[in-house]
């Protein structure tokens, strides 16, 4: 009995002795039989893998990262070829399902997890709005070329230059309308760091205490913290 009692005591330390991850990805990838899985993110401008999975006849598996604040991770696919396919998503710590194909990897994936997801596949959404419009404008600059339109072509340049600043001025509104979530911060950093600093001020002073303490709120602050020190010289 005192064995018994002996050898239950050392699993149950050795188990709480194991770090328990912040963050597991349950993920499907249907039609995968073989190929390795890489679940990565970004560390000081570096890209770094943190978990990694060898598929062999099983398209169920998970990956697994510590978290100390939501933050953006990205699902590579390495089907033993040259191609090579990535996911990003905004994970917090918890459980994140990503059900994808092997046939269309990106374009297939659901992902179910975090609320930050949530708020950037809404601004996902609006981006593709500004992405559709910017296609067509460069379909009629082949248009005005091939005809030797300069006036045509001229006005494209114009539209070209209001369709980047939609751009920046429905990030700067997107980042401040959702500046509870670790988005916002994220987005300032990786879609518009070379807005006027006015701009990215804003957000800055926007951003709610809790993400403000974040990975990307902290980013954020130094970043703007370092092109004013950089002005003040």
């Amino acid at each position: 009995m005192k064995k018994t009692a002996l050898a239950f005591l050392m699993l149950f330390a050795l188990s709480c002795g194991k770090e328990q991850p912040d963050l597991i990805v349950k993920t499907t990838i249907k039609g995968l039989k073989k190929g390795t899985v890489y679940l990565r993110k970004v560390e000081d401008t570096t890209l770094v893998t943190v978990d990694s999975v060898i598929v062999n006849g099983t398209p169920q598996f998970e990956l697994k990262s510590q978290l100390e604040s939501p933050e953006m991770f990205y699902l590579y696919l390495d089907k033993n070829s040259s191609e090579q396919d990535r996911i990003a998503f905004f994970a917090d710590k918890g459980i994140t399902e990503i059900h994808t194909t092997l046939k269309h990897f990106v374009f297939d994936a659901k992902i179910k997890g975090s609320e930050q997801q949530k708020v950037y596949e809404n601004y996902q959404l609006l981006m593709s709005r500004i992405n559709h419009r910017n296609l067509d404008l460069i379909k009629e600059s082949f248009d005005a070329q091939k005809d030797g339109d300069s006036l045509a072509f001229a006005d494209y340049e114009k539209k070209q230059n209001n369709i980047i600043k939609s751009k920046y001025l429905q990030t700067v509104n997107f980042a401040l309308n959702n500046s509870d979530s670790e988005v916002a911060p994220y987005l300032a950093l990786t879609e518009i760091y070379n807005a006027r600093l006015s701009f990215l001020d804003t957000i800055n002073k926007s951003l709610s205490p809790k993400v403000k303490a974040s990975k990307y709120g902290k980013k954020l602050d130094a970043f703007i913290k370092e092109i004013k020190d950089k002005e003040d010289k």
